[in-house]
């Protein structure tokens, strides 16, 4: 569905440079702290600023090169993007209905009405949860092949978080083969809903796995100082030492589990991956 090859840019304190191969019909975590270049890759896959080298493919043509047909395929939602305040649900249904062939409007009202977002309020008089769950509604609802969703639960409890989420699987229930690159700082929520990961550090992939494998495979062993200098580090990724104790990633939880049964052991997630990669050797 989209494809980044050798993809670089270039500010004065930061560098991206990235390649991913996002699949078709899944839907794909896209993780990392903040500042390590989420939204940057975002706004550089929809063409909203220029990289300085690389090639970036959506659809199989280039992603400055789409026509409005391949644009209209398209779902997003930006953190920094959304409609004016002063508008109306009722008037934004008027622009999506021009901007879009296969907007649904039945859709959008029937789902506007189970998310409680009335049509005649002006969205300066929404709250957070309700503009996000409207940003998600509008980027879905013209049944969108690919949809990129930067933060979408940023800021929200947990009732407006899972309707956002079931928002997202009855779309891929109804599109099976659409694809969607969700970012999140909540991993119970990438857990819950994402096929694989992309984890990204100070600009660079540097972990892609199924998620199903992070979850059965991936550990964090923590030992002390004789422990960690006897346990085999073949299968050790990153190692981080905190108040005399290390911790060390592996993605062969089994393998410690039969040969160091008097080990710690934790299973991994996403979040203890995020913090591995970010203060781990």
């Amino acid at each position: 569905m989209i494809t980044l090859k050798d993809v670089t840019k270039h500010y004065n304190d930061f560098t991206l440079s990235l390649s991913m191969d996002i699949k078709e019909g899944a839907i794909s975590a896209f993780v990392g702290t903040n500042g390590a270049g989420k939204t940057t890759t975002f706004k550089a896959i929809l063409d909203l600023i220029k990289i300085d080298s690389g090639s970036i493919k959506i659809f199989d043509k280039d992603h400055d090169k789409l026509d409005r047909s391949d644009k209209e395929k398209i779902g997003v939602v930006l953190a920094d993007a959304t409609f004016s305040k002063e508008l109306k649900i009722n008037d934004v249904i008027i622009i999506l209905e021009t901007m879009y062939h296969d907007f649904d409007g039945t859709f959008f009202r029937q789902k506007a009405s189970d998310l409680n977002l009335p049509l005649d309020k002006k969205l300066k008089e929404f709250s957070t949860g309700m503009l996000v769950r409207f940003k998600v509604l509008c980027a879905i609802s013209h049944h969108p092949k690919l949809l990129l969703l930067d933060e979408p639960t940023a800021g929200l409890d947990v009732l407006a978080r899972t309707e956002i989420l079931d928002l997202l699987r009855d779309h891929m229930l109804k599109y099976p083969d659409a694809t969607i690159i969700i970012s999140s700082h909540i991993a119970s929520d990438l857990e819950a809903i994402a096929d694989d990961i992309y984890l990204i550090d100070d600009g660079n992939i540097v972990l892609h796995e199924d998620l199903d494998k992070v979850i059965d495979d991936y550990a964090i062993i923590k030992v002390d100082e004789d422990g960690y200098r006897d346990i085999d580090k073949t299968y050790i990724l990153k190692i981080f030492k905190d108040n005399g104790v290390y911790h060390l990633l592996t993605d062969q939880r089994n393998f410690y589990i039969e040969n160091y049964p008097d080990v710690v052991i934790e299973k991994g997630d996403i979040d203890k991956l995020l913090t591995m990669y970010a203060k781990g050797e």
